[in-house]
């Protein structure tokens, strides 16, 4: 492009009316307060058009010789979890599918944000990838001084799965339904405590969309981890706890240590398919986790759908499934616009329920 500009100022320019446009890399056109003539300014769109062209094949160029070296996956989170367990099988399967090896990169730390950050900032040529959970649409609304844009620093490649989080009540309650739970619940308005992980987990943000929904009032206590909150829950310290994965409460609620009245997604889910959906009784309610794959922004469209081509068939391939059912978790494998569209209205949902919390004091 600045080859073009260089021979866009060598054209010799009259007085005319047509203004001229300003080079892509920036640069301005040297005209001495003259315009250019009319056969002039068709040259110099033809340049411009030319050097779209360029950048075009370029990118395109650039997709046929990627990947050019080893690729990083980041992922925002310690090792163990299930964006951990996930990001290990599926690296290994794209590796061979591109030729290149990819090296998983834990990076914990700050919801998620500390990694996310290193992809923010990474070249956007599709060496360098990150594995993102729920909290990474919840963050811009937790934190007011984000480093960057959910919405516009990353370029979303594919979401890789869904899980729904469960509802669940100790044996002891008398609730034997979600209705049943809720009208309990309003006879006792802010008396009844919940299981939390913390504020930005998908428990805590499903129960407050559930208080909402449901037009109930309760006091969240916060524990240290998804095991300390179950253990609250069975010994009777909390009155209900919406957990983040069926997986965590499966084995309680087959044991009939616990009683499960509802799951988040709209769908039921394989591994308890008598418990229905909390939209059942409360139309319109979901709460959904999710992870996903993306590239930083400005990544090729080229790299972006060659990524996605293999991604998809890793996630679709029928060893996954099993897998994934062990953690409650379904496969997806979807466009990159499908996966933009969740991001961008998953902002917009928790945002408002974070300011609703907010709000209520919580």
């Amino acid at each position: 492009m600045t080859m073009l500009c260089d021979q866009l100022r060598g054209i010799h320019y009259v007085r005319h009316s047509y203004p001229l446009p300003a080079c892509a890399d920036g640069a301005k056109l040297a005209t001495n307060g003259l315009d250019a003539h009319p056969g002039i300014v068709m040259r110099v769109l033809h340049c411009l058009m030319l050097g779209t062209a360029l950048l075009a094949t370029t990118a395109l160029h650039a997709a046929e010789n990627f990947p050019a070296r080893p690729i990083r996956l980041i992922i925002p989170s310690g090792a163990g979890g299930i964006t951990d367990i996930l990001a290990r099988y599926i690296a290994p399967k794209l590796g061979d599918a591109l030729g290149q090896q990819v090296v998983i990169d834990n990076r914990p730390g700050a919801s998620g944000i500390v990694g996310s950050l290193i992809v923010a900032k990474s070249a956007p040529d599709g060496h360098t990838l990150l594995m993102v959970f729920p909290s990474h649409a919840v963050n811009q609304s937790l934190f007011p001084d984000m480093p960057y844009d959910t919405a516009t620093a990353f370029a979303p490649i594919t979401l890789v799965s869904a899980v729904s989080p469960v509802l669940i009540v100790g044996s002891q309650s008398p609730a034997r339904t979600l209705a049943e739970f809720i009208a309990l619940a309003k006879t006792k308005p802010g008396q009844l405590n919940h299981s939390s992980t913390g504020a930005g987990s998908m428990g805590s943000l499903g129960a407050d969309l559930f208080g909402a929904m449901a037009g109930i009032k309760f006091t969240q206590v916060v524990y240290k981890g998804a095991p300390q909150a179950l253990t609250a829950l069975l010994s009777g310290e909390v009155d209900f706890y919406l957990v983040g994965s069926v997986s965590t409460a499966v084995s309680q609620v087959k044991a009939g240590r616990v009683r499960a009245l509802g799951v988040g997604a709209k769908q039921r889910n394989a591994s308890l398919p008598d418990v229905p959906p909390i939209a059942d009784t409360l139309p319109g309610y979901e709460a959904r986790g999710w992870n996903g794959i993306l590239a930083p922004a400005g990544t090729p469209k080229p790299i972006i759908e060659r990524l996605n081509r293999e991604l998809v068939k890793i996630i679709r391939s029928p060893d996954l499934s099993p897998a994934l059912a062990g953690e409650g978790a379904t496969a997806v494998g979807n466009t990159p616009a499908e996966f933009d569209a969740i991001i961008r209205a998953d902002i917009v949902k928790w945002a408002r329920i974070i300011k609703e919390a907010k709000s209520r004091g919580k």
